[in-house]
């Protein structure tokens, strides 16, 4: 039996990546996704390849308009909500003393204030017994240079994991956040300014893996249907690595 099936789930920046990948494992375990993108050609390029038990809906997670939007897709649609994959998000290299107040505030927007208010206003969707997954990083504990913003953002991203799961332990929804390691997604590579550059950043995260490669976003995806099923029914509070042993030796 398929470990999803049946259930209703919200896979936010599903149109690429780690979110497509994710999306695809839930409807291939049994659930219908809803997913989100900020650009529509994509996300309607990203529902075409998933084919089915998936509806698309357009919007930025930091604007609370297009998450009430996403949200009353979901009621109007299904009239509940057993998923949450809290994934979108992203970030730029910027060295302490050339970080503008754009680059954070857009980072904090979206992978802070974004992801809070994803899950805040599930929460009148969510059954219980649901579950919310949470998109972190390695960087949530690891020192990376010119990347200071974005790993506060995914500490966090961290620390929000074992707050709600005690907020949310009387609903018995289980909270986790899954922390990937280098991953081969458009998100690194729109890191680099060109191909040289691009390889350079991605020898050097190479080197620092014990496996000795970079990972994929379906690698995550099987991370994230774990603590999305019941194979994960007493795990709740945790931040999963999954980084080729990046993160832990």
């Amino acid at each position: 039996m398929p470990k999803l099936e049946g259930k209703v789930a919200v896979v936010t920046g599903g149109n690429s990546g780690i979110g497509l990948a994710t999306a695809r494992r839930f409807v291939s375990e049994g659930a219908y996704v809803f997913i989100t993108g900020r650009r529509q050609a994509e996300l309607d390029a990203a529902v075409k390849l998933i084919g089915n038990n998936v509806t698309g809906v357009q919007g930025d997670v930091s604007n609370l308009a297009d998450l009430d939007k996403l949200y009353s897709t979901v009621k109007q649609q299904k009239g509940r909500l057993d998923i949450v994959f809290a994934n979108a998000g992203g970030g730029v290299f910027a060295p302490l003393g050339a970080i503008t107040e754009e680059q954070f505030d857009q980072t904090f927007n979206s992978n802070v204030k974004g992801l809070l208010f994803t899950v805040q206003k599930a929460l009148p969707l969510m059954v219980e017994g649901g579950s919310i997954i949470l998109n972190a990083s390695i960087v949530s504990i690891k020192g990376m240079p010119a990347f200071s913003v974005y790993s506060a953002t995914k500490a966090a991203v961290r620390s929000f994991a074992r707050s709600w799961t005690n907020d949310l332990k009387d609903r018995k929804i289980r909270v986790n956040a899954v922390s990937p390691g280098p991953i081969d997604t458009p998100g690194v590579r729109g890191l680099a300014q060109n191909p040289d550059q691009l390889q350079q950043i991605t020898a050097g995260l190479v080197a620092s893996v014990p496996m000795g490669r970079m990972g994929t976003s379906d690698e995550i995806a099987k991370a994230v249907v774990f603590l999305a099923s019941d194979d994960s029914s007493f795990v709740t509070g945790i931040e999963l690595f999954v980084d080729g042993g990046m993160a832990q030796v």
